[in-house]
């Protein structure tokens, strides 16, 4: 691939703001535009940024600069949640989202500083240092003219996917972990490319995806064996997934699920002047699907917090009699005996009884709770925000398939979703993307949703406040949906499960061990001479 001189032989503030405008276009392949020949261009001028770099931490602050676009762009919607509070946080609305991108382009910093070392950036150090005597200056300025600048490599391609993935299994885990918007979610794209295209997620999950993706965006810089291998691997992703989409489904699970959706805006949702109205909008939109269900057995799914009241014993009873027989699943505050609020689903069986709870364990930091390490003076979250659940557990409600509930934020964490120990039979995921607006936020959370589905092998039922309510089969497949900002129910019934997958049965492991097989590999291979 040939780039113009000016991409090439850049330098300095010149050379950053191009690579910035690279992570940029790169964030356009990001749900809902799914743009994906993009990065057909964004990822060669990262490679040629880095091995245009004179050092190795130049090559890292090129890095950081393309993982700063891309998360300012591909992150943009975080500014409508702060706008909410704008009258008390006004000061973070400039703030909160180049803070949060510039924390995250670090974990792209460093694959692009180890990425340096395998384009041989160490070995022409040491040659300019010993050669300084004669030929040190001539050397130092063909480097600075762009001549001296290495042709990517198919192992430095390497290193950097794996370096990649590394960072994002890391960005999964530190500060409590934010691993929104994996590179390996554009393939989550509406409608059967979609299906076809993510069915390599039950082995080697989201990460494994990403991995590959930056190896194939890499290709337009590689030569023709290198290319060779990108071609088969794009074949054998799409026969893999062609394969696993033709095989027949697995029997549907003797349960129909009504799924609400009551799209109350999020300047309405607790204002004590419309509570009773939202209240009886849920309930009669629970009664209306509970009668389509008809005498089959039903369960019936209410949003996060949809209940603007807690559940008492009057609530539940209103809730109950709505179900016409069925349990209710319910998204609801409710406070414990150390009088600390939860972010619960509860389940309110056909008598107005609790025959589960679920409360919610990945809080979302400065949304829902302030972090420990982030006691800055400053009090984000009134009275310490939420208590935190025990982890990933299974609900086992009388008459419904045992199943393991998500709440919002929970569903962006793969390999952390069910209890593996007591796998259930089905997901349900609640979310209040109000926050939100019509943004592309709740859309890229709606792909993590469906990635979880295709990664566990397992139906997964979502239900949204304001949209985007869904319904997967256990391969990742739409069966039906509420679009954003819209009212009313869906009556489904529920898919089965496949067998348990292998991502499910090994975890984080699997695309963890490949990474570092891909690092490992490229900087052994990085040190043999010679083309690719």
């Amino acid at each position: 691939m040939i780039l113009p001189r000016w991409l090439t032989e850049a330098r300095g503030l010149r050379a950053d703001l191009i690579a910035l405008v690279a992570g940029a276009l790169a964030a356009l392949a990001l749900p809902p535009l799914h743009v994906l020949p993009v990065l057909l261009v964004a990822f060669p001028i990262l490679l040629m940024r880095i091995n245009a770099a004179a050092r190795a931490i130049v090559a890292a602050r090129r890095g950081w600069w393309f993982g700063f676009g891309y998360h300012l762009i591909g992150l943009y919607w975080i500014t409508e949640a702060v706008l909410f509070e704008a009258a008390r946080f006004w000061w973070l609305v400039p703030l909160a989202v180049p803070a949060l991108a510039a924390v995250l382009a670090v974990f792209i910093a460093v694959p692009a500083w180890i990425a340096w070392f395998a384009a041989g950036g160490q070995s022409q150090t040491g040659q300019r240092q010993t050669g300084q005597s004669q030929t040190g200056q001539s050397q130092t300025g063909q480097r600075q003219t762009g001549q001296r600048q290495a042709p990517p490599r198919a192992a430095q391609v390497m290193v950097l996917a794996g370096g990649w993935v590394l960072g994002d299994l890391a960005r999964q885990f530190v500060a409590t972990g934010f691993p929104w918007n994996p590179l390996g979610s554009i393939w989550a794209v509406p409608g059967r490319f979609g299906d076809v295209m993510l069915q390599p997620a039950a082995l080697i999950s989201v990460h494994g995806l990403t991995l590959a993706t930056v190896v194939l965006a890499c290709a337009p810089v590689l030569c023709w064996r290198g290319r060779a291998v990108c071609l088969g691997i794009i074949v054998a992703w799409i026969g893999y997934g062609a394969v696993r989409m033709a095989a027949p489904p697995p029997p549907d699970q003797p349960l129909r699920v009504v799924l609400v959706q009551g799209n109350v805006p999020q300047g309405q949702k607790w204002d004590p002047a419309l509570r009773d109205g939202v209240f009886e909008k849920y309930l009669r939109l629970t009664d209306e699907g509970a009668r389509e269900a008809g005498s089959d057995p039903h369960l019936t799914v209410w949003p996060e917090t949809a209940s603007p009241y807690l559940l008492d014993a009057n609530a539940r009873a209103a809730i109950a009699g709505s179900g016409h027989g069925g349990p209710v699943l319910v998204g609801a505050v409710r406070f414990d005996e150390e009088d600390r609020p939860r972010n619960t689903l509860t389940a309110v069986t056909a008598t107005g009884e609790v025959s589960g709870l679920y409360d919610k364990w990945h809080l979302v930091p400065f949304g829902e709770y302030q972090p420990g390490w982030a006691q800055v003076g400053i009090q984000l979250v009134p009275g310490g925000g939420f208590a935190r659940g025990p982890g990933p557990e299974t609900l086992r409600i009388p008459g419904v398939p045992p199943v393991g509930p998500l709440i919002c934020y929970e569903a962006i964490f793969p390999g952390q979703v069910i209890d593996e120990a007591d796998r259930p039979a089905w997901m349900v995921n609640v979310t209040n993307d109000a926050w939100f607006g019509t943004s592309a936020g709740p859309r890229q959370h709606l792909a993590a949703a469906r990635l979880r589905a295709v990664e566990e092998g397992l139906p997964l039922m979502r239900a949204a406040n304001t949209g985007i309510t869904v319904s997967f089969d256990s391969r990742g497949h739409e069966i039906t949906r509420i679009g954003m900002e819209q009212t009313g129910y869906r009556t489904v019934t529920l898919p089965g499960p496949l067998p348990r997958t292998v991502f499910a049965r090994f975890g984080l492991f699997l695309p963890g061990t490949l990474a570092l097989v891909f690092l490992g590999v490229g900087v052994v291979a990085s040190q043999r001479r010679g083309p690719d």
